[in-house]
């Protein structure tokens, strides 16, 4: 499939960009897209959690009343979990939420992100970008031009740029990654991906 490019001032040039149909025109697998965004969050969790359990209290272990005659219900520890200031029964524990995926699944669930977003016009071609200084402004302007100033986007390069990198570090809708730094949640989750021109051909190189 053939896609327009833009260029950094918002118009559309005479240039076509061909789309490999195997990576931008699959009929997306939402089970893939799934499981590759549950282990992306996953994988973010610290899983540093932790509550004291009865072993881990402070306080005495006298026992607190005689075990018969009260009319009560027996108690000991004053540490039980049943009672205010005692421990967590079954409380969370550190644990490691993160969890393998195939490498065949997970290209599937980029190719599938890649053509859900083709398919609701929320992938744009992009000229590829060229920063002389880092300047927020100047990144700025082009989101204007592009008329994606309170849009959530996601910019896919295709190799390292450092000054297109910090001059878009400020802006807390837009995140800037290289062409074999992308994931499936990241361009699911922009409301538009813009991709230059040599990130196409970087992409279809990894992903078939």
């Amino acid at each position: 499939m053939e896609a327009k490019v833009y260029s950094v001032s918002g118009k559309a040039s005479s240039k076509k960009a061909t789309l490999a149909d195997e990576v931008f025109g699959i009929e997306p697998n939402n089970h893939a897209i799934y499981l590759d965004v549950k282990q992306h969050l996953a994988n973010k969790r610290q899983g540093t959690h932790k509550s004291k359990e009865r072993n881990e209290v402070s306080g005495s272990t006298k026992k607190l009343k005689r075990q018969k005659g009260t009319g009560g219900a027996r108690a000991g520890s004053s540490k039980s979990g049943t009672r205010v200031g005692g421990g967590r029964i079954f409380g969370p524990r550190p644990r490691n939420y993160s969890f393998k995926l195939n490498i065949k699944l997970k290209r599937l669930a980029r190719k599938s992100a890649f053509s859900f977003q083709m398919k609701n016009d929320a992938l744009m071609v992009l000229e590829d970008v060229n920063m002389d200084a880092i300047k927020t402004k100047d990144f700025v302007a082009m989101m204007t031009a592009l008329s994606l100033t309170n849009d959530k986007v996601l910019l896919i390069l295709g190799d390292k740029n450092d000054s297109v990198y910090l001059a878009s570090r400020n802006l807390k809708k837009v995140k800037v990654v290289t062409a074999d730094s992308f994931n499936t949640y990241d361009v699911l989750n922009a409301r538009k991906v813009l991709v230059t021109q040599t990130a196409i051909g970087r992409i279809e190189e990894i992903l078939n």
